[in-house]
């Protein structure tokens, strides 16, 4: 019965989001993706190991990304498997077959590995050797990055609940409900941790802040009201993650605001408009944000002032940026990866993975870039900034707009929740030859704007 339910609501919203985009697009044609151009590089970008994942989530929109930790990362596919690899040299340590459609994930801490599933399930493994410590369904999707807490993983769902269960045997330890609206972008916000207290956005459009011990709610905040007259006006989601910095959190909806909040209140410092459901990242100065619209802006920490944008690539569904030394990394819908300079904006690099759409940000970390595509292909990249030729020599590269307002420009709303799939078998583990295989050939690259 509640599966059936679960069915009729899905095919309800998928109904109801069909009538507003058809109503929406008699009145407005919707602009082409942004054809990319032909750029001079000023980054060396190197292609170090290339694995694959079995299972294509395409157009799912799924929060599975990789995760680096102590010289391992950790991937996971939509088709249940899960893989731990040697982040140096892409060297297989461990795979397992969980049987689960996986969504989101993986989280690694405290010696576990916890990932969540589009049936609504949850499950933990060791990180050592994959084994399975515990699983438990919950009854709802999730769409975002699993947090442990010490001894609490916390769970978001897309139905509103973020709830608290125990690192030791899954069992439940507290629940915090918040309204959904009628329509909402497909995805969540991944709870973050911040000092002794758990930050979560939802699609109202409000900020939590929950104590992990107890689910105790410590204040909320409405950084993203809702407003106008339809449905689709009124989308207020915030599903980007949180980011904390000292004493403070900023955050970011879509069809709203960025803002910047104290970590002990709730109150809001500064607030700009904006309008992002991808996310942004921070340096010790400036917030990095990708728009819903595919333009990357930087701004001030400080107050948000905005100093570049960079819209050459609009419409090319974007993810968020990631930090790589002095540069910024974004992917996109056809698979390339573009590096952009932190200072000025300018794309300095570009590189093609499979031609699969990327829908997750990259992962830095000391072995390099890592990128899942939606395909499951793991590429990893190193980069670095071009020996500087005499300055009588090198031409000033083209750099993005001068700031201007920024002006929240709406996207069509993603898919609704996909119906859920039958309830998940036991978990196998595939032993791992001694003789591990060596990560797979890399493929020539295909033919690409020049800078690949």
């Amino acid at each position: 019965m509640l599966a059936a339910n679960r069915v009729r609501a899905a095919l309800a919203a998928l109904g109801a989001v069909a009538f507003l985009l058809l109503g929406a697009c008699a009145e407005k044609e919707i602009d082409p993706p942004a054809e990319l151009v032909d750029i001079k590089p000023t980054r060396v970008v190197h292609r170090e190991w290339t694995a694959s994942l079995s299972g294509d989530s395409a157009y799912l929109r799924l929060a599975l990304r990789p995760m680096v930790v102590d010289g391992t990362v950790y991937a996971a596919s939509h088709d249940g498997e899960v893989m731990a690899l040697s982040a140096k040299n892409g060297k297989r340590l461990w795979t397992v077959k969980t049987k689960l459609a996986l969504s989101a994930g993986p989280e690694v801490d405290g010696g576990l590995v916890v990932l969540g599933s589009s049936d609504g399930d949850i499950i933990a493994l060791s990180s050592a050797d994959g084994k399975e410590r515990w699983r438990k369904s919950i009854g709802s999707e999730v769409l975002a990055r699993p947090l442990i807490a010490k001894d609490v993983a916390v769970i978001r769902t897309v139905d509103g609940h973020v709830e608290g269960y125990s690192v030791t045997d899954g069992s439940s330890r507290w629940a915090v409900d918040e309204q959904v609206p009628r329509l909402t972008l497909r995805g969540t916000s991944p709870p973050i941790l911040a000092g002794d207290r758990v930050i979560a956005g939802f699609d109202s459009g409000k900020v939590l802040a929950i104590d992990p011990r107890n689910g105790d709610v410590m204040w909320d905040a409405i950084v993203n009201a809702p407003h106008g007259r339809t449905e689709l006006e009124r989308l207020a989601d915030i599903d980007a993650p949180p980011r904390v910095s000292g004493d403070d959190i900023f955050v970011v909806g879509f069809q709203g605001r960025v803002a910047m909040l104290a970590l002990d209140s709730g109150q809001i410092w500064w607030a700009r408009d904006a309008s992002s459901y991808r996310g942004f990242t921070m340096d010790d100065d400036n917030l990095y944000l990708t728009n819903s619209d595919s333009v990357v802006i930087a701004m001030k920490r400080s107050d948000g002032a905005v100093l570049w944008e960079q819209d050459s690539m609009k419409r090319r569904g974007l993810t968020a940026p990631a930090l790589d030394g002095d540069a910024l990394v974004v992917g996109d819908f056809e698979g390339y990866v573009h590096w952009l300079d932190k200072t000025t904006g300018a794309i300095v690099a570009r590189q093609k993975t499979d031609g699969e759409r990327i829908t997750n940000s990259a992962v830095t970390a000391e072995g390099g870039v890592f990128v899942q595509t939606d395909s499951g292909k793991l590429v990893v990249f190193k980069s670095e900034q071009k020996a500087a030729p005499s300055p009588d020599t090198m031409p000033p590269p083209k750099a993005a707009k001068p700031k201007q307002k920024v002006e929240p420009t709406p996207e069509a709303a993603p898919t609704p929740e996909a119906a859920p799939t039958p309830e998940a078998a036991p978990a196998e583990v595939a032993p791992v030859p001694e003789d591990a295989p060596k990560p797979e050939d890399e493929p020539k690259p295909e033919s690409q704007p020049n800078g690949g």
